[in-house]
């Protein structure tokens, strides 16, 4: 084929095209809530912060034994969760309405439309039909673009390792798989967790803020929250005095990025036939060009 302007022009337009079928298939793949999709719904009027749940949660994926369960002196500050440790409980003193003590537990929110899964550019995190948000470790590039699109700051790289993974809590697949219940959840002893499908458990919340409307704040944290997640809870407390953010509004992330993250593709597709296209033009003019001018004279 003969490489002349109106040819790649033409490289050009279908580099292009491509491209932009790509983004407009990738706008319709967003991940919507599965019927049957598992969640956990976390009462924390009934949490009394024994951090059963910290200790099954680090027997289950095999990290080192968190703090004594029951030691007050792991409240005194709030705590995050990181490469080693999936799942914590944190204290909000004197908050109840009588003076208790409230505590909360923290953990990957298992997001609908997750943001860090729309922002891994090998889908080394996938959001199951199941619920869970896995991560695939043989595929990841440790590029941590997850880290900065989840809203709830969760995924965390392991920095002082040779190999690092992004680790975050597993809502235990693997259990879920066996048809087993998450361990943070079975080992609770007041019943402030409960594991099911997510659209029972949002009835379920929803009955009890109605059956105890001076009780419970009117809201239950996850239904909407980032276009939903698969952790809901309900308070008697404004939620960010239990350290959830009330920043992230109702609109999936996947959503509000789909744009600039589907012109990387785009771009992928577009430049490198489109720069081979000039680079052999602008070559073939130039031997076209020394051909015209004919030998020198001296």
């Amino acid at each position: 084929m003969e490489l002349n302007r109106r040819t790649l022009f033409k490289i050009a337009g279908v580099a292009g095209a491509a491209g932009l079928a790509g983004r407009s298939s990738s706008a319709k793949a967003s991940v919507h809530a599965r019927s049957g999709a598992k969640g956990v719904l976390v009462d924390t009027t009934l949490c009394v912060g024994c951090s059963g749940c910290e200790a099954a949660c680090s027997e289950a994926n095999h990290l080192p034994e968190p703090n004594s369960p029951g030691d007050d002196a792991v409240f005194a500050s709030k705590r995050t969760t990181g490469p080693e440790t999936f799942t914590v409980v944190n204290a909000a003193k004197k908050s109840g309405p009588a003076g208790e003590d409230r505590y909360a537990k923290s953990q990957c929110m298992h997001c609908i439309e997750p943001a860090c899964a729309s922002a891994c550019c090998v889908k080394a995190l996938e959001k199951t039909a199941a619920g869970p948000v896995v991560y695939h470790e043989d595929k990841c590039l440790g590029c941590r673009y997850c880290m900065v699109a989840c809203p709830f700051e969760v995924p965390k790289y392991q920095y002082t390792k040779a190999l690092p993974l992004v680790r975050k809590c597993t809502f235990c697949a693997e259990r879920q798989k066996a048809g087993q219940a998450p361990a943070c959840t079975e080992v609770c002893p007041s019943g402030a967790l409960t594991f099911g499908t997510r659209e029972e458990l949002v009835e379920v919340a929803k009955t009890r803020i109605y059956q105890n409307p001076t009780k419970y704040v009117h809201h239950v944290y996850g239904e909407e929250e980032a276009g939903g997640t698969s952790w809901l809870y309900i308070s008697d407390i404004p939620f960010e005095k239990l350290g959830l953010t009330n920043k992230v509004g109702t609109t999936p992330y996947p959503q509000l990025t789909q744009g600039a993250l589907s012109t990387v593709p785009f771009v992928l597709t577009l430049w490198p036939p489109l720069l081979m296209g000039l680079y052999t033009f602008s070559k073939r003019r130039e031997k076209a060009e020394g051909s015209h001018e004919g030998p020198s004279h001296e």
